[in-house]
Order: structure tokens, then sequence, then C-alpha cells
């Protein structure tokens, strides 16, 4: 049984102190490059029901107080998933109105500036899910950096950030995975090489108005509305029919090429790299060439026959244009490759990323609680132990899963004394509530829940309900009828 593998959790008095609370940030460099020491995340890569039989094992707690601290462990996952289902169903019916997957009738109507209000409000909250998920936001100075690396599919992909009112870009899980591919060295022999990946990218993107683009790009290139307006129109040619400027668009994948992020951006336009270039023109050039040196003799004996003459120079166009054909052949390679990799790494999208993000955002949660309760539980503990507590935790999960994580101690510390389940004197000292009767105070909280759950405030939100909306114009009906 995993419980009886279980690895007792280090005390605070025997892990050195350390810093908590900081996550430590990855290099720029170090999200194109292989990682010869991947930096830590917050992330914890065990699953709630493993860590519940480690944490809960028998000889992990006295007094015979195991059962009690499993029966508490599943009540607070409970209730953290239901607090995060809370927040995540005021989400789903904010983004209702950007969705573009949304099949259902929209009656709320927006005075001057509440939508761009409820916009911000979404992307706000996004974030604050992401963070909860223990993902990292890549800013703009890094995905231009990235933008710059030769990709791993052999793709030089652009990307025009200008056309976006709103992106965001955050990853979980900065790792290398193993690839192969054929080498001159070798004999083109196959060998093997890492390539470093994002395991989790997320992507939100909302296109700016149409007029706002063109009156940048008016101000930009000085230009006149008409021409800029054609630009504009030129640039949005490239994206999907369906993708719109009303819309928020979420996406998530899975094991991404860092250098290789431009692919999931909805305007990427795929372009020759130098190499292909100098090879296709030497190719097309030199075909062209000897087309030229054998058509002219044709052409100059065929002179006085039109006939001949003509059949010389459509020969001559014939090769010109397989050459060119060659070009585009290499370009439609390109896209295929970047299509077939897309439709493998996608994971969800726009809705169903949000509840895939709440799911994880609350499993974390669950998971640093229970690390930090099991610890607090059983000895006395100063607001000045936190740090050898941190570093105890970390320890505990490097013996028993053999993973490093920066464990986000201060964020857990907070949620476990808003619910109750930890109090802190004035002079630092911490009181933890011991299983059974932390049980017993969920249990309660619970109990009111119901009572006490928030209405959503008309006042507070933005937009109102449309009667006419609501009843396609007709008089809205009182009651029920019975039929």
């Amino acid at each position: 049984m995993a419980a009886q593998q279980a690895v007792p959790m280090p005390s605070a008095a025997e892990t050195a102190s350390g810093p908590i609370g900081v996550p430590q940030a990855m290099p720029v460099f170090d999200l194109v490059h292989p990682d010869a020491e991947r930096p830590r995340e917050t992330f914890i890569p065990v699953t709630t029901y493993a860590l519940i039989e480690r944490l809960a094992a028998p000889r992990a707690w006295p007094g015979g107080q195991a059962r009690a601290a499993r029966r508490f462990f599943r009540y607070l996952e409970y209730w953290r998933r239901q607090q995060h289902s809370a927040a995540l169903y005021s989400l789903l019916q904010s983004y209702e109105t950007f969705s573009p997957d949304s099949d259902l009738l929209i009656t709320r109507s927006f005075a001057p500036g509440e939508r761009e209000e409820l916009q911000k409000r979404i992307v706000t909250d996004v974030e604050a899910i992401l963070r909860q998920a223990n993902y990292q936001r890549i800013d703009p100075a890094e995905v231009e950096l990235i933008l710059t690396k030769e990709t791993h599919y052999g793709l030089d992909l652009e990307v025009d950030f200008t056309a976006f009112e709103e992106c965001l870009v955050y990853y979980r899980g900065a790792s290398n995975r193993r690839d192969q591919r054929r080498s001159l060295r070798k004999f083109m022999r196959k060998e093997e090489f890492d390539v470093p990946i994002f395991q989790r990218l997320f992507l939100l993107f909302k296109l700016k108005p149409f007029d706002v683009r063109v009156r940048e790009v008016m101000g930009e290139q000085r230009i006149a509305r008409k021409d800029a307006e054609q630009i504009v129109r030129n640039l949005r040619a490239m994206l999907p029919a369906d993708v719109n400027e009303e819309n928020i668009y979420i996406k998530l994948f899975k094991n991404i090429p860092r250098a290789d992020i431009e692919m999931v951006f909805p305007n990427t336009r795929v372009k020759f790299r130098l190499m292909d270039k100098l090879r296709l023109g030497v190719t097309a050039g030199g075909g062209i060439g000897m087309g030229l040196m054998g058509a002219a003799g044709k052409i100059a004996v065929a002179a006085s026959n039109p006939v001949a003459a003509a059949g010389a120079v459509f020969g001559l166009g014939g090769l010109a244009f397989r050459q060119g054909m060659k070009f585009l052949n290499q370009k439609q390679r390109y896209m295929v490759v970047m299509a077939q990799n897309l439709y493998f790494h996608s994971m969800a999208d726009n809705r169903g990323v949000l509840i895939k993000l709440a799911d994880r955002a609350a499993e974390e949660d669950v998971k640093e609680e229970m690390l930090l309760y099991s610890v607090l539980a059983k000895e006395r503990a100063n607001h000045a132990d936190l740090p050898a507590i941190d570093a105890a935790i970390e320890q505990y999960l490097s013996a028993s899963f053999g993973v490093s994580v920066d464990f986000d101690l201060e964020d857990a510390l907070g949620r476990l004394i808003a619910d109750g389940l930890v109090t802190e004197d004035p002079d630092g000292t911490l009181h933890t509530l011991g299983p059974k009767e932390a049980a017993l105070h969920l249990d309660a909280k619970w109990d009111v829940f119901l009572d006490h759950l928030p209405d959503i405030d008309p006042h507070d939100r933005e937009g109102h309900e449309e009667e006419s909306l609501l009843t396609n114009g007709a008089a809205p009906a009182e009651t029920f009828q019975n039929p």
C-alpha cells in the first residue's frame, strides 16, 4: 500500500531556513534553451489522491489521528473546490458575452464604457485563476525574444502583436523533451537532442477594433485613411473568417516547443528562412539559366519559324512556373507541419479552458494546504519558523516523490487563516485545529454557506437585461401559464 510507504515529513527544526513566498523566475535565456538545471516552479506535479495517501498514513499521525486527518483532507478538498466553483460561475457568466462559442441568447445591453469595464474584469479574473493554478506569465519582452529564435520545426514565423487589444501568454512546466533528427555529422543517422518545451501554454487574445487599428496605421506610416484601411484588411485576411474583434479567445496547449510559440497565434505568417531562399533561389536560377541557354539556341534556329519560336518561349515559361511552384509547395509543407502539430497539442478552447484552469487551481490550493496543515497540526510553530517549515515541505516532496518544487507557503497559510483553521497571535504564535476539530469546523461552514449565498448585485455588474430581447418583442409574461 502507498500509505505504508510514506516518508515522514521532516520537522521544521530538521531543515535549514530559507526564503519563502518568492518564486524563482526563469531567466529569459532559459525560456528558449535547454535547461542544464531546471528552475523550480510552484506547481506540485503530484495528484491530490497520492498526497492524501501519504499524508494520512497511520504512522504519520500520533494518537490514532490518521482516520480523522483523512476525513479532514476530503472535507478540505470539497470545500476548496466549492469556492473555486462559485468564482468560476461568476466568470463564466461574464465571459458568455465575449465567447466565440456561445449558442445562447444574449440578453444584456451595455451603456458606453460598460463593455470595456467587463472586458477588463474578465482579464483580471482569468489572470487570478492562472496564478492560483501556478502558471507563470511570459511578459511581452520575453515573447519578442522567443520570436527571434530559430524554430524546432524549421519554420520561420512572424506575428503582428500590434493587432491585439488584449494578449496574455502564460506557461507552466518549462522542461526538456528528447527528440531525434538525422545528422550530417553522423552520416544521416539519427541522434537524440533536447527540445525545450512548455508543458502547458495558455493564450488569451482579443483583436483591436478595426477603426482603432486603422488610426494607428495612419499615424505610424503617415498615410491616408483609405490606404490604412486596405493595409488592415490585408493583414486581417490571414485570420480565420470567424475570428472577429468582439470576442475574447482563450486557448490551452500542451508540449509546445519554447522556440515555436508563434504557431499558437491566429495571425502567424509563415516566411522562408534565409537558407530556404538561397537553396530555392540557386535551384531556380540554375534551372532557368540552363533553360535560357537551351531556349536561346532553339529560338535563334527557329527565328524563321514562328510556331517553333512560340514553343520555345512557352517551354521557358513552363520552367519558370515549375520553379515558382517549388516555392509555393515548400510554404504549403510548412503550413501542414504547423497544422499537424497544433492538432495534437491543443487541449481546450475558450469556456473549456476556464473550467480546466479553475479545476487545476482548486487542486493546487488543496495540495498546498494539506502539506502545510500536516506540519502545523503536529508541532508548535511561530511565524518566525515559516522559512524552516517551507524547507521541510520541499524536502518532503523531494524525498517522497522525487520532485523539486518552490513551495508557496504564504499563499497556503493565508487561506488556512481565512477559513479559521489556523489562527495567529500578535506575537506570531500559530494555533492549528486538530484533524477532528478541523473537519467539524468545515462542516459548520458548509451548513451556513447556502444560507448566505451571495446574489449578483446588478448595481455592481456591467450591463442590464433588456425585456425586448428576452421576449423577442412580445409583452413579458408575469407568471407561468398552465397548458
